[in-house]
């Protein structure tokens, strides 16, 4: 099969370019639509890296579509029911974000990103060998790498601009930012979406161990699922036959480059290492199987 031609920035003239994130272009449509596109960008500890990952923006529009689908009965979502033709009816323009773009209703996004974890690792991991919690949250004791919580946890964190560094905040921190009423919805409805997507993602293989969700507010202050859901750029996804407590789980996502990341002379900060065409080449093949085993 052709591999899909890489596609690092999109180059749409018909449409205002309103904001260029870690992977997302974003253009306006008009008072009330946007229309975001996907491109095969990486990021990786808040750097943009140089090297794209060919098809990855195809791959991770398939599985948020898939997964707003599953989980509109939890929460309404971003989608507006308007066709790619109606936005873009110059069919170069088209072709060039097919598949990699949606068009969604303009809300407004809340200043926080709502982390769910259901396992012990990453920064979670170092948190807790540090205090014996996470985020604030006191865990058991004895609990070792990768090992499944108790119960799932919400750790939100304040979003950084393009090159900074989220920060992790408490829950008092998010009712400050966003009132209680609309914070507490926002807790109550990221373990619920994790809990339930989790469930699924079992008995197709997939271990979701923790993952990371954007909302927003529309006119009515209606809480929507904004952003991507439940793609391996936004998740850890651990192969359930891999699996074992007390090693760092092989992992369907990004975390192979950063992984990869960690071995080098690399002090986080832009400009990022060049990858080699085998990472580049292993990791678009993670995404691909992820994608086939949720979706299949």
């Amino acid at each position: 099969m052709k591999p899909p031609v890489s596609l690092r920035q999109s180059s749409i003239t018909s449409l205002p370019l309103i904001h260029q994130g870690k992977v997302r272009d974003i253009y306006s449509i008009d008072e009330h639509h946007m229309l975001i596109v996907t491109t095969d960008r990486l990021s990786a500890f808040d750097v943009i890296l140089e090297d794209p990952i060919p098809g990855k923006g195809l791959i991770l529009t398939q599985m948020a579509n898939f997964w707003f689908e599953k989980l509109r009965a939890i929460i309404p979502n971003q989608l507006a029911d308007i066709s790619l033709e109606q936005v873009l009816p110059d069919p170069d323009e088209r072709r060039q974000v097919t598949g990699r773009a949606i068009i969604v209703k303009k809300l407004k996004a809340l200043p926080i990103e709502a982390i769910v974890r259901g396992y012990l690792i990453g920064s979670g991991w170092k948190d807790y060998q540090n205090n014996g919690a996470v985020c604030g949250i006191q865990l058991p004791a004895d609990m070792q790498l990768a090992q499944k919580l108790p119960e799932s946890i919400y750790t939100p964190s304040t979003k950084a601009a393009v090159g900074a560094h989220d920060e992790n905040v408490d829950f008092e921190t998010t009712s400050d930012l966003l009132g209680d009423d609309i914070a507490t919805q926002v807790k109550t409805a990221s373990l619920k979406l994790y809990q339930t997507a989790a469930a699924y993602a079992l008995d197709k293989g997939i271990i979701i161990a923790d993952t990371k969700f954007e909302f927003g507010l529309d006119t009515n202050n209606t809480l929507t699922l904004i952003d991507e859901v439940l793609t391996p750029d936004s998740s850890r996804f651990w192969p359930v036959d891999d699996y074992q407590v007390g090693i760092s789980p092989p992992s369907y996502d990004k975390q192979f480059i950063r992984d990869y990341l960690e071995t080098l002379d690399w002090d986080k900060s832009p400009p990022a290492p060049r990858l080699p065409a085998e990472i580049i080449e292993k990791t678009a093949a993670k995404y691909h199987e992820a994608l086939r085993l949720l979706t299949k």
